[in-house]
């Protein structure tokens, strides 16, 4: 079997399940080669806990967990088979590597987890299991969380950080054009991921450009940090092209160790 690759997957807004752009093609392309997946792990802003939790349902429901969108969004569905026994182990696993961690036997996908998931792998026959983001969790804590993943790829397993490279929820809603910084911020991240500078990712908020207003607060950067730690220096990074939607949401993602 060969080692999966660990992603940061740009989910930008729910509209993303219905305006595929150019990510959804990229993602679609990815996920055809996946097929000797043995199970996909998940973590996604959107689950946000105190401490952390895994998911232990043997079938995961598609949690609509967004208002004010098109009706068609809630139509949507991405029936998948959870993984309870792998998701036993990562508990034990999360619980070895220091982090307060319980399984949790009756939640589902949020739509960080399940839109761009639909894309990646749109026939849902690859088992999911998702992992929540303790509240408190931070830059170092979310790398680290990472590197306590990263043992599943051995075995078979995908490691999907589902963010957003950009976060601005105020400029999105209130319609403000402004590309050019979110794309000096996207820029900062590619360079950085392409040298493997952990430092600066880690320590983003100081050095990149016009940081906090890319990420106003920072759970949906931190998945990135969380793939970024289930990679190890063997991984040669790549972008995945996802271009900007809204003028303000950069939707580039990045796979470490992709096949070919």
């Amino acid at each position: 079997m060969s080692r999966p690759p660990a992603l940061f997957i740009s989910h930008g807004s729910p509209m993303f399940a219905l305006e595929p752009g150019l990510l959804g093609p990229n993602l679609a392309r990815l996920g055809r080669s996946l097929d000797d997946v043995r199970a996909i792990v998940v973590v996604s802003p959107h689950w946000q806990t105190r401490g952390m939790q895994v998911t232990t349902a043997p079938a995961l429901e598609t949690i609509h967990d967004f208002g004010g969108f098109p009706a068609p969004l809630y139509q949507l569905q991405y029936p998948v088979a959870g993984a309870p026994d792998l998701a036993r182990d990562v508990v034990k696993l999360l619980d070895d590597a220091g982090f307060a961690v319980a399984a949790n036997d009756h939640r589902g996908l949020d739509h960080g987890a399940w839109v761009p998931l639909r894309h990646l792998r749109p026939q849902g026959d690859i088992p999911v299991l998702q992992v929540s983001m303790p509240h408190d969790l931070d830059a170092e804590g979310a790398l680290r969380l990472g590197r306590a993943l990263a043992s599943l790829r051995e075995q078979g397993v995908l490691v999907i950080g589902s963010g957003s490279l950009t976060h601005n929820l105020y400029e999105f809603r209130q319609h403000i054009s402004d590309p050019e910084y979110a794309q000096a911020f996207a820029d900062w991240v590619n360079d950085a991921v392409a040298r493997r500078d952990i430092e600066a990712l880690v320590d983003y908020r100081r050095r990149a450009p016009y940081a906090e207003r890319a990420h106003p607060t920072e759970e949906h950067f931190l998945p990135l940090l969380v793939a970024l730690g289930a990679s190890n220096e063997a991984d040669a990074s790549a972008l995945i092209e996802g271009g900007m939607t809204h003028d303000t949401l950069s939707m580039d993602s990045f796979g470490w160790g992709l096949p070919g």
